[in-house]
């Protein structure tokens, strides 16, 4: 039997994006940042597979359609009737982007660690969990724990990216949840706005020591338009990004991670990994959506082409 190379835990979302700034008009998607980051590893050529539960309702249905579409391993994918598929509405004004939920009580938040075969973790190359799934619930945080303790044992990397959400959990809560986790991790993906809340740091190198204190081994620092600033022990190095005419950035940081772990299967070494991914993030940010403007390989390497593939850093 053939199990997929990455495997994504945590809730998916079905999205309303508002498609003209300040008018009561909502083009119906996709999202949650791990499907994200899922979808973005199959349009990079990479087998992927997704761990979650889902409403047996319309929502559910069209996310089991959504996946199959895409090419995305659902054999973790369980449906429950006895509660709804999370929805959220992304807003667009003068600030940026801001986020509505109906999550409370999602199928997705009463994932226990029992739910899946650890097959599809343990047979896997990556595993990917984020914040976001430690957050909404008890049961799902632990099971996002079980998950990667299968993960490690089994010597399969696990990228982690913390995508804090202060309307889930109290920040004493999510410091002391994702402070424990990324020294499991062997990728750890914050943004740097999320990494200096978390750590009490605003300078880049501080915001970067305190993650290399809580035990991260390779950080994937966001800078958003800036780039990537990437760290292990052997070193710290900027990674620039790509201009692009950007428009909505919802699910661009999920979008890197995913082509960053599909890269690193490719074959990529880290740095390479990153500039690609950068390329994709980009890319994802001149379109509406979570998932509808993740690119495919063939719009990223194009990208890569026209600016060179040796971004300065």
């Amino acid at each position: 039997m053939t199990y997929p190379s990455v495997v994504a835990l945590g809730e998916p979302m079905v999205e309303f994006n508002q498609t003209r700034p300040g008018e009561a008009s909502y083009k119906q998607g996709f999202g949650g940042d791990t499907t994200n980051f899922a979808i973005a590893v199959a349009r990079q050529g990479v087998s992927a597979g997704y761990l979650t539960r889902l409403g047996n309702d319309e929502f559910g249905k069209l996310f089991m359609q959504l996946w199959k579409d895409e090419g995305i391993d659902t054999r973790g994918v369980q449906m429950d009737s006895g509660a709804h598929t999370a929805v959220y509405f992304v807003s667009h004004g003068e600030e940026g982007h801001s986020f509505s939920y109906l999550r409370a009580g999602s199928a997705a938040s009463r994932m226990t660690p029992s739910d899946f075969s650890p097959e599809l973790i343990t047979s896997a190359r990556f595993l990917h969990v984020s914040g976001i799934s430690q957050a909404i619930s008890a049961s799902a945080c632990d099971t996002v724990f079980a998950a990667i303790e299968q993960a490690r044992n089994a010597k399969v990397a696990v990228s982690y990216d913390p995508n804090l959400r202060l309307k889930l959990w109290p920040l004493p809560r999510a410091q002391a949840i994702i402070r424990a986790t990324i020294g499991l991790c062997d990728y750890f993906l914050p943004s740097i706005d999320d990494a200096r809340v978390l750590s009490g740091c605003d300078d880049e190198d501080a915001v970067l020591d305190w993650c290399f204190q809580a035990g991260a081994k390779n950080v994937l620092l966001k800078l958003g338009k800036e780039g990537v600033i990437v760290a292990s022990a052997s070193g710290r190095t900027r990674v620039s990004g790509f201009p692009v005419n950007a428009v909505d950035a919802t699910g661009a940081g999920d979008c890197f991670g995913g082509a960053l772990v599909a890269r690193l299967c490719h074959g990529d070494e880290l740095l390479a990994a990153a500039r690609y991914a950068n390329a994709a993030a980009a890319l994802t940010t001149t379109g509406y959506g979570a998932i509808a403007p993740i690119p495919h390989a063939e719009q990223v390497l194009a990208l890569l082409e026209k600016h060179g593939k040796e971004q300065p850093v």
